[in-house]
């Protein structure tokens, strides 16, 4: 299939807030090792779950038109709340003033599309970030496919600190986990299916999963938006042909390399190199 625009093919961009999307490259990886992955983490300015919409909006722009200028065709949003603030936006308006073919994907629509084969009670629950439920973007994604399930949130502010501090596994983090799954199950006693809607809380799991009843399905996405990023690859071969494969990975960092490098090990467990970038309004 011939390139009309002549773009120069690039590697895939994976952009978070901070560290949590590295478990969405990791599963990225895993089933599609042979691509290219350029990861930017904007963690001098994490988190971006208690930012308004306009500034997650503004910084989100300001990392996908880094990986734009770094060579990224396709950019994938590993971040609840970038997804939930600005993927809209991006995708209805920056992307037609560019001339080059150039794609910006979420993680939220590919976790709603598979809930309705995991759900028998058709009652979902949510754990997220503040923003990330202030948006309603789950039930509204949900229910577009799925209108006769129920959906019902519960924000999660101390879990983001709680995994960046390296407190994951701690006791001390078993009464803020037990409590916000107890607060959503009360919300909802027929929920069968919780969205873990935070790249951050898999590393979470072992405590969360302490305390979901186990009758409750547990739905992490990282698995799910890797196989959704595979189907769009194989249903859109002018994007995939426009992804290089070398299966090379580069990490970049809005802070300190090192500290990057430090907090990377924990989600990634290997070491890996990273590089400072900083990020401009465009």
């Amino acid at each position: 299939m011939s390139n009309p625009q002549n773009t120069v093919p690039g590697p895939i961009g994976i952009f978070d807030s901070g560290y949590g999307g590295l478990t969405i490259l990791h599963q990225i990886k895993q089933l599609l090792p042979q691509y290219d992955y350029l990861y930017l983490g904007d963690n001098a300015r994490t988190p971006y779950g208690t930012r308004s919409f306009e500034v997650v909006y503004e910084f989100t722009l300001e990392a996908v038109e880094k990986l734009f200028s770094m060579g990224c065709n396709l950019v994938i949003l590993a971040c609840n709340t970038a997804s939930a603030k600005a993927l809209k936006t991006i995708q209805q308006n920056d992307l037609k003033r560019m001339t080059t073919l150039k794609k910006v994907l979420g993680i939220i629509r590919p976790t709603a599309e598979c809930v309705d084969k995991l759900t028998h009670s058709r009652h979902v629950g949510i754990l997220a970030t503040d923003g990330t439920i202030k948006s309603g973007s789950y039930p509204l994604e949900i229910h577009k496919l799925y209108p006769d399930i129920t959906v019902t949130g519960e924000a999660c502010p101390m879990w983001v600190p709680l995994v960046e501090n390296y407190e994951f596994d701690s006791p001390g983090a078993d009464y803020f986990v037990q409590k916000r799954i107890n607060n959503l199950l009360r919300k909802d006693p027929e929920i069968d299916t919780i969205i873990l809607g935070c790249t951050h809380y898999p590393l979470l799991i072992n405590k969360i999963m302490k305390y979901t009843p186990r009758n409750i399905k547990l739905v992490p996405q990282g698995e799910y938006v890797a196989y959704s990023l595979k189907s769009y690859l194989e249903r859109h071969h002018e994007i995939e042909e426009l992804c290089t494969k070398k299966g090379s990975c580069r990490f970049l960092t809005t802070e300190s390399p090192e500290k990057f490098k430090e907090s990377a090990s924990v989600f990634l467990r290997k070491h890996i190199e990273a590089e400072r970038v900083t990020l401009e309004k465009v």
